[in-house]
This record gives C-alpha cells, structure tokens and sequence, in this order.
C-alpha cells in the first residue's frame, strides 16, 4: 500500500468540542479511506481503542471569488467521528480550565 496520510487534521468546534467531553472525537480524513484503516490510524497514532465510526462524505461548498465574481467549487471531503472506550480521551481535544 502506498504510504499516504489517512488524518489530515482534528475538526475542532464547539460542537466537537462537546462531543469529545462524550468521548466522541472528530477528524478530517482522506476520503478513499475505510472504516477499518481510519479506526488503526487513530488507535496507532494517539494509543487508544476505538469502539465505533462514523463516516460522512460532505459535499464542497460554491463560492464566488474576484473581481468578475467568478464561482469557483471547493472539493468533497470526509468526516470520520470515533468513539473511544471508556475512560480513554486524546489529549489534542483538552481545554486547559482555568
């Protein structure tokens, strides 16, 4: 297999933010990727076991940019939210209390 990055990068919002309190954490990942190659990415990188995925594939949004007011598609790209086991949390969605 070709060596590619699956997480391109943790979504980090208010309602993620919520979620992860939940033990449910949300990344952008790379979307000819399957459940099963994102659940061992994210347990190989941040050492945690993942119980259950959700994927979704979200349409590009149109935008109208320059002078000529020209539109202009911004790619799909794919959601993946993983819910750990109990107990375990990934430090990249803390919030420092304070």
């Amino acid at each position: 297999m070709i060596n590619k990055k699956i997480i391109i990068r943790p979504l980090i919002t208010e309602k993620t933010m919520l979620n992860a309190g939940l033990g449910r954490y949300t990344f952008e990942v790379d979307r000819s990727c399957g459940k099963l190659q994102i659940a061992k990415e994210v347990g190989r990188q941040f050492n945690v076991k993942v119980v259950n995925i959700k994927t979704t594939t979200l349409k590009g949004k149109a935008k109208r940019t320059g002078s000529k007011r020209n539109k202009v598609e911004k790619k799909p790209w794919k959601k993946a939210i993983v819910q750990l086991e109990k107990d375990q949390k990934i430090d990249l969605f803390e919030v420092a209390k304070g």
